[in-house]
């Protein structure tokens, strides 16, 4: 990162402990417990690593946008996308590759082996009630694939009295969504949980391409997705957790083969599920242990160009806790088998893991270290550490650094496809950061630098006809170095919730210190809601500088700025009106050259959900 960069981030680092300072609140909240950091339960307070976390009303205020979308609007994240909703979307973590970010849903891990990371587009944000994002390697706690980070999303946990709901909404580009789903306890003490919910979308869509030559029709998408989550308290020591998530998406796209005189309706098929069983137990009052076994498919089929490919993940997981005071000691065994069926390829591989950790937390100091062996069923063992350490300056500031190790194996498409090799190694990356974050009351401030360099990169050579291919083979030959500055903030005045967060970054190929594809070296979000006679009022602004679509940075995608509003307000005890306005200046821009972003949208939705 350049020097103009870095003083930047420290005189705006200055004025947020400043403005913290001065707004220092005696208020007293309930931490928030997050179990994404360690893949335990831990107070958000005692975390030491980047974690941000997005709760129900937000998701509630997101309209009718993709998970993507929701996603960018938060601190290190970009993302890329060919066209609208429903069509292929990529996020980047701090920069990172999509592929390395681990994804799980209820905790089952999420993957494509044809494309490598999740396919964003086939999981339903209307489904989700919750998300945790953590920045930075965790590779010595999931295994391969968390170089960039994880992502956690969580489904509606049912409690209390039966709680029916059900939506509709209407949109721009003919948007129709209709929604239902019900929550709740029964039995004694509450013994059994559930909740339910489905959610139907259609739209007309827009013609998603601006290039010559394309089919000049629109591109819609529809969608049904719903969800199942089920708890049963066996007693005081012992509860099984069962979780279901589907969703079937159609969308359309334009392929490469239009001509006027024979034009071609392409269609994308997406379909994905994730299920899991857990068995969790508190055996004595120090010794815990969570036994899951979970399944997830994820299949992309297009017409009338036949193309299709499926991903089968099965993973099994033995957790173990001993809490000692102020000392946790964690071990897990776990088990993930991969599948690929995509025509020719039907390979399959497993890799098996244990991994150890310890935590301690007493005054001002709070320690995390963790370890991890990954041993493959195709290239062997990998070993992955990190270490973390947080020291409280005051009960408001903390000072945090760590270090970790990470990796991700080759898809086996990568490997095995007419433009794979075999040999192919593992990416492999090693991350140092330092952070300096403060918390009081309704205000929070933070700055987080990193830099993490990743080898093996692995990427697919134009040049190179190794694999006998003429269009080119991939190989693991790259270089590439993750480097930035994080600074974010949150604080409530006169009624008013302001929150913003600046990225400086600088994601480049080592080989030739070009920038990396679509990622950009500044982007920041702000954003800003109240309340004013009963209506809930926010706005937005997205900004990111300006981007190269290939790697020799010849095409320019260029800057925007987007700004976005929304309000929503009760109009009876039990109906909730929302509206939201995207893109309200129309501003024309792209997230991958030649594709067009859906423009300025309005979103109308109507819930009842009644009110004890």
């Amino acid at each position: 990162m350049n020097t103009p960069n870095l003083r930047l981030a420290a005189l705006s680092l200055a004025a947020l402990a400043a403005c913290a300072a001065h707004a220092q609140s005696t208020e007293q909240q309930t931490p928030e417990v997050v179990v994404t950091a360690t893949r335990t339960a831990q107070p958000l307070t005692d975390v030491v690593a980047d974690v941000s976390i997005v709760d129900r009303d937000t998701i509630e205020t997101a309209g009718a946008t993709g998970l993507a979308d929701l996603l960018a609007r938060l601190p290190g994240v970009e993302i890329s996308r060919s066209g609208g909703v429903g069509n292929a979307s990529n996020v980047f973590l701090r920069g990172a590759e999509g592929r390395f970010t681990a994804v799980y849903i209820d905790g089952v891990r999420v993957d494509s082996q044809s494309t490598g990371g999740a396919q964003w587009e086939q999981i339903p944000l209307s489904q989700i009630d919750r998300i945790e994002v953590l920045r930075g390697p965790a590779a010595a706690v999931y295994g391969s694939d968390a170089i960039g980070g994880v992502i956690q999303l969580f489904t509606k946990k049912g409690e209390g009295p039966a709680a029916p709901y059900v939506g509709v909404g209407l949109g721009t580009h003919n948007l129709r969504k209709i929604e239902a789903g019900v929550s709740g306890a029964a039995g004694e003490g509450g013994a059994f949980d559930y909740a339910v919910g489905i959610t139907r979308e259609e739209s007309d869509g827009y013609d998603i391409k601006s290039n010559a030559g394309h089919n000049p029709d629109k591109d819609g998408y529809r969608s049904t997705a719903g969800h199942a989550r089920l708890g049963f308290k066996i007693n005081a020591a012992h509860r099984l957790d069962a979780t279901l998530v589907a969703n079937e998406m159609k969308s359309g796209y334009d392929g490469f083969t239009y001509t006027p005189a024979n034009p071609e309706n392409d269609q994308n098929d997406n379909r994905m599920h994730t299920a899991g069983l857990t068995w969790s137990a508190q055996w004595t009052p120090a010794y815990s242990s969570r036994v899951s076994v979970t399944d997830s498919v994820s299949r992309y089929e297009t017409t009338p160009d036949a193309y299709l490919t499926r991903t089968h993940l099965r993973g099994y997981l033995w957790q173990n806790e001993v809490r000692l005071g102020a000392h946790l000691f964690t071990a897990a065994l776990e088990r993930r088998e991969d599948q690929l069926a995509n025509d020719p390829i039907d390979r399959s591989r497993s890799q098996d893991a244990l991994a150890l950790g310890y935590g301690f937390h007493a005054g001002a100091h709070t320690l995390q270290l963790n370890v991890r062996h990954d041993d493959d069923s195709e290239f062997g063992g990998k070993s992955t550490g990190s270490a973390a350490y947080g020291y409280a300056i005051t009960t408001a500031l903390r000072a945090t650094a760590s270090v970790g190790s990470a990796f991700r194996a080759p898809t086996l498409y990568q490997r095995f496809s007419a433009y794979g090799d075999a040999s192919l190694k593992p990416e492999t990356g090693h991350n140092v950061e330092v952070g300096l974050r403060y918390a009081s009351g309704s205000t929070s401030a933070s700055v987080v630098a990193y830099r993490n360099r990743v080898s093996n990169l692995i990427v697919f050579d134009s040049g190179s006809t190794a694999c006998g291919q003429a269009f080119g083979c991939y190989n693991s030959v790259g270089r590439a170095e993750y480097k930035g500055v994080t600074l974010s903030a949150e604080q409530r005045i006169a009624g008013v919730a302001l929150r913003g967060s600046i990225d400086l970054q600088n994601p480049r190929d080592l080989a030739t210190g070009k920038q990396l594809q679509r990622r950009a070296k500044r982007h920041a979000t702000f954003g800003a809601d109240t309340v004013v006679a009963g209506w809930t009022l926010g706005g937005e602004v997205q900004a990111s500088g300006r981007r190269f679509e290939n790697a020799t940075n010849t095409q320019v995608l260029g800057g925007y700025a987007l700004v976005n509003l929304y309000a929503s307000t009760r109009v009876a005890r039990d109906f909730t009106l929302l509206a939201r306005v995207d893109n309200l200046g129309d501003k024309n821009y792209e997230l991958a050259r030649t594709y067009v972003p859906p423009g300025r949208t309005l979103y109308v939705g109507l819930k009842w959900a009644p009110q004890p």
